[in-house]
């Protein structure tokens, strides 16, 4: 098991990513438990990109409910079709929110954010949580973090049973 993560410090968001992925992969592998594995990743683009907000959100019960995370307090309970998180898990596509406050009906658990990536994770072709990340900046997240985040969806996807 992996204690610390090795990124190059004078690398693109590609470069860091490319080196971050595959470290995920390993601190993952071999860990059956869901809960384990989304507080590890959190934990790992937390430290990575220094993002203001990143967890996880798993499908309850038709409601998501707020799982492992990093930053400040969170919404406890988004329905399906509200706000960025409710939106992608109705869509079971990625949202990429470049201002939170120009996307229609966004739930503002934290003023602070002011950009976001929702990225949905599938289990036997149904969405069965939801990654978020938010920004205090406008416009942070752009085509790399989607490319990256859905690939490392995949990674976790495959460890699901």
């Amino acid at each position: 098991m992996a204690e610390s993560l090795y990124l190059p410090t004078a690398a693109s968001k590609a470069e860091k990513y490319e080196a971050l992925l595959p470290q995920i992969e390993a601190l993952i592998s071999g860990e059956p438990d869901l809960t384990a594995n989304l507080a590890n990743i959190s934990a790992a683009l937390k430290g990575a990109f220094g993002f203001f907000w990143v967890g996880f959100y798993i499908v309850k019960e038709d409601v998501l409910v707020l799982g492992p995370f990093q930053g400040p307090i969170a919404c406890t309970r988004i329905h399906r079709g509200k706000g960025v998180c409710g939106t992608a898990w109705e869509q079971g596509k990625t949202q990429l929110v470049p201002d939170v406050d120009a996307f229609p009906g966004h739930i503002a658990c934290s003023s602070a954010s002011k950009s976001e990536i929702v990225v949905p994770g599938f289990y036997k072709d149904e969405v069965l949580l939801i990654l978020d990340i938010d920004s205090d900046q406008l416009d942070d997240f752009d085509p790399t973090d989607q490319e990256y985040l859905e690939k490392m969806m995949k990674i976790l996807e495959q460890t699901i049973a």
